[in-house]
């Protein structure tokens, strides 16, 4: 196990899906909706606390109209 101060994946994930869907206008509620996924589950990924699979990855891309690569362009700030 690393002793690492930096965010994990799953956290940078998070920020960056929330940042992407305030960017486009959506709420959680819109966006999971649109999805076909929970809110709580929505919640969850965006606060680093679920592992998303590839295929949501890509159902959230479809939705936000980006390609999927875009989620995983991480702000390191």
């Amino acid at each position: 196990m690393h002793n690492n101060p930096e965010p994990d994946d799953c956290v940078l994930f998070g920020r960056r899906l929330t940042k992407i869907r305030k960017e486009r206008g959506f709420s959680q509620e819109q966006l999971s909706r649109n999805c076909g996924i929970a809110q709580s589950y929505l919640s969850n990924v965006e606060q680093g606390k679920r592992n998303i699979s590839l295929r949501n990855i890509c159902l959230l891309a479809r939705v936000l109209a980006i390609a999927p690569s875009e989620l995983l362009m991480f702000d390191t700030e």
